[in-house]
């Protein structure tokens, strides 16, 4: 159960939710919603929040950190700018699997570039300062490490997303209320938090949406964060 906010709220946000237009994201929400698949994607309250800050950047060029099944890299696809493209991550068969069959679907091969393998390994093939957006929505234990990563591919005044920071609110309470086995977890979390917060690469927000969702500017210099 999440404590991040009241469940009348959310329930509220996501009836304001518009269904999407593309056949494809709307069957993926569907299936969500009706609890006939459990796939990790993205809540819609964040799915809106997304729309509004990718229209008001217009990138050209996106990294998504975790394809899961698609639906993401096809949202995000939206708001790309004529002739964009997106690259994303992924190490599980299965979920690369899902996410192909439904970027075929979404007639999306020459937009959206599937790279195969675990993030920290493919991060390193990346190009220095080469996106203007880089979705992070992968294993939470892991934000701390790509972190560097994230910010030498970004564009000095690109934006760093990523999603399910709060972990349905347990990160802000004390470590010794969390069960032994999510510790680490708890403890990689607040350190990512308090990095973006306190880097001098990086101008950071946190927001109890969804998960909790990080937004953070980047606003260049050489120094790691």
């Amino acid at each position: 159960m999440s404590e991040i906010s009241y469940s009348y709220i959310v329930e509220y946000l996501r009836a304001l939710h518009t269904a999407p237009s593309s056949p494809v994201l709307a069957e993926i929400e569907t299936q969500i919603a009706m609890e006939t698949e459990t796939w990790p994607i993205i809540r819609p309250e964040v799915a809106d929040f997304m729309g509004v800050q990718l229209s008001l950047i217009k990138p050209s060029t996106i990294l998504e950190i975790g394809t899961a099944v698609g639906y993401s890299s096809i949202l995000m696809s939206g708001y790309l700018q004529e002739g964009g493209k997106i690259t994303t991550l992924e190490r599980f068969p299965y979920m690369l699997g899902k996410a192909r069959e439904n970027i075929k679907r979404a007639n999306l091969e020459d937009t959206i570039e599937i790279i195969e393998g675990d993030a920290a390994d493919t991060l390193r093939t990346l190009p220095d300062e080469h996106y203007d957006v880089v979705f992070m929505d992968c294993a939470k234990g892991q934000y701390i490490n790509f972190l560097p990563e994230c910010i030498r591919v970004l564009k000095p005044g690109g934006l760093l997303i990523t999603d399910n920071v709060l972990h349905k609110g347990s990160v802000a309470k004390s470590r010794y209320l969390i069960d032994r086995r999510q510790r680490t977890t708890h403890s990689r979390l607040r350190d990512f938090l308090w990095t973006i917060m306190h880097s001098e690469e990086l101008v950071s927000t946190v927001m109890p949406l969804g998960d909790g969702v990080a937004l953070s500017y980047k606003i260049g210099g050489n120094k790691n964060a």
